[in-house]
């Protein structure tokens, strides 16, 4: 959510902004909020008269009724009694014009960045920079879906029957590597200096709708019927949600959190959530880094948190590019956002394994996320950032396809051998 101040002094800006992000149904709101603002600072004034007419209104009935001038007093009583009316009215309906206001702000995006490309969607997304060599294999490649079967570490079927489509059951050594890459990068983020955390997997609806615009909680969030309750779509949803309302000691920011979790997604709408594998799921797990800075600081933590799930990546030997999301690729908290895709043997092209992003205020605003500034006393909305540190399922593909050997064995990292018993290969059960 953006400052009201902004659409009060510059609502043109905000206008080309929303044309920047291709939503023009959105301009209307616009208006509708500046006409909403205006009646609600009306409302205000007069109530603040009223109520100051009331606190006069007691003082002169008391006085009158000392002097045993009844009937004078019954008449300001009277008039007491149409202002209080009068007063409860302006309250019912400064209720009603806020309840519509924030509606309307929270469906306004984020101002994005100067320098963020300008299109319609990801194919006009920009590559940024390529890391480690892109090479293809001297032999076909098989899809992701065999490599784990021959391997025997995936169980489809089962979970088909148990769940449904948009499940698997990971087996045996693969299951193995699946935990090895999660442990490895808790502790690669720790390293780096960030804290760890486990975060709760369920999160109120006041947290959803802070975290994320409605559109895409309707399109991600499954809900827990008969209680306010949403399982969340990834770790950052209850991270950030865990400083909602509070004012954070500047002494203690910048924050920098790693998060492991499972995530739930309806996937609503996605295409391929039928289609065999396990690129596009409604369950997996991710381990996560957030920031939560002063503004000041926060462009500089964009570049630091990117580039650490690239060193990641490179540090397991899977090539990867970096891509700048375009204006329409935004969602509409997200100031500027960069994909990390990695390398895919098999298609000879890259895919998205991870995110990062800057909200800058939008999302602490939503959410109430504020720091006392020493140097001017006032409380300050913060910055805040996340960014996929490694996500296992996109991320096995990555790996298997990568690390794929002719025999059929999948080659194991050295920094991921003393997560694996020491094994230095996958090899086929079939």
């Amino acid at each position: 959510m953006i400052d009201i101040n902004l659409l009060r002094t510059n609502p043109e800006l905000v206008k080309e902004n929303i044309k920047k992000k291709f939503q023009d149904k959105k301009l209307p709101l616009v208006d509708e909020i500046l006409a909403l603002d205006e009646r609600r600072r009306a409302l205000q004034q007069e109530g603040d008269t009223r109520r100051a007419e009331r606190n006069s209104y007691a003082k002169q009935i008391g006085a009158l009724m000392r002097e045993g001038k009844k009937e004078e007093g019954e008449k300001v009583k009277e008039l007491s009694k149409l202002n209080n009316e009068r007063i409860a009215q302006i309250e019912a309906e400064t209720v009603e014009v806020e309840t519509e206001l924030k509606k309307r702000m929270m469906a306004i995006p984020n101002i994005i960045a100067d320098d963020v490309p300008i299109g319609k969607d990801d194919s006009c997304n920009v590559q940024w920079n390529t890391y480690l060599e892109a090479k293809e294999k001297p032999f076909e490649v098989p899809y992701h879906l065999d490599i784990l079967e021959k391997l025997g570490g995936i169980d489809l079927d089962s979970a088909r029957r148990t769940s449904g489509n948009g499940f698997y059951y990971l087996v045996g050594d693969v299951a193995r590597l699946h935990s090895a890459v999660l442990t490895y990068a808790r502790d690669f983020m720790i390293d780096k200096g960030f804290t760890y955390c486990i975060p709760p997997f369920m999160i109120r609806s006041d947290v959803v709708s802070g975290v994320m615009s409605f559109e895409e909680m309707e399109g991600m969030m499954y809900k827990i019927e008969g209680e306010d309750l949403y399982l969340i779509g990834t770790s950052e949803h209850s991270m950030i949600g865990r400083f909602m309302n509070t004012v954070i000691p500047e002494g203690d920011l910048p924050l920098t959190l790693t998060s492991y979790s499972p995530c739930f997604r309806k996937e609503k709408g996605a295409h391929g959530i039928e289609e065999r594998g396990i690129y596009r799921i409604h369950q997996f797990e991710k381990q996560e880094m957030i920031v939560i800075c002063k503004p000041e600081e926060s462009e500089a933590w964009y570049e630091k948190m990117w580039s650490y799930t690239v060193e990641l990546f490179v540090s397991m030997g899977i090539p990867v590019r970096t891509l700048v999301c375009c204006s329409g690729d935004l969602a509409d908290l997200k100031y500027r956002s960069l994909d990390v895709e990695a390398w895919s043997p098999r298609r000879k092209g890259y895919f998205e394994v991870g995110s990062c992003s800057n909200l800058t205020d939008a999302q602490a605003r939503r959410l109430g996320i504020r720091y006392k500034d020493s140097a001017t006393g006032k409380n300050v909305f913060a910055h805040t950032l996340n960014n996929t540190v490694v996500a296992p399922p996109r991320m096995l593909i990555a790996f298997l396809e990568n690390h794929l050997q002719e025999d059929g064995s999948v080659f194991i990292p050295e920094v991921l051998r003393k997560y694996m018993g020491g094994k230095d290969k996958i090899v086929p059960k079939k």
